[in-house]
């Protein structure tokens, strides 16, 4: 600790109000999703769209239908189901409409966990030529 920077128990408030403010958010999704079956059946609707198009997108909804279906223990499991929730639709968002070297490399490093948590951290074989290339200004 640096003589300027506050000690532990002042920092302490801030962390616990953002993690109880994000398990908030995640309860208030599986509340919503319970009170409006419509929404989670159009939710699936939407994933269902990309069916065939990636076959990790494809076990990775798998098992989040598995997870949704399962009730035990859910709240305990609600920060991990909204991440899946959120992971899945971005899936099936970028293999219906992004470039497929953009959509092969968000399944590898994020639904097939071949990729670490930080940002950028690809697995080996992902163009990553053709991701650069679409964002490279032309010479001018």
């Amino acid at each position: 600790m640096t003589p300027s920077s506050p000690p532990a128990a002042a920092r302490s408030p801030v962390a616990s109000i953002w993690e109880g403010s994000g398990n908030i958010m995640a309860l208030d999704v599986l509340r919503a999703l319970g009170r409006e079956p419509a929404a989670l059946d159009a939710y699936l609707d939407e994933l269902a769209e990309a069916a065939g198009a990636d076959a990790r997108l494809d076990a990775f909804c798998a098992r989040l239908r598995d997870e949704l279906a399962d009730p035990v223990a859910i709240e305990l499991r609600a920060r991990r189901l909204v991440e899946a929730l959120a992971l899945a639709l971005q899936g099936a968002l970028l293999v219906r409409g992004a470039p497929p070297a953009v959509a092969d490399a968000f399944c590898a490093s994020r639904l097939a966990g071949d990729g670490g948590p930080q940002y950028g951290t690809l697995p080996a074989g992902v163009d990553t030529a053709a991701i650069v290339s679409r964002h490279t200004p032309p010479p001018g």
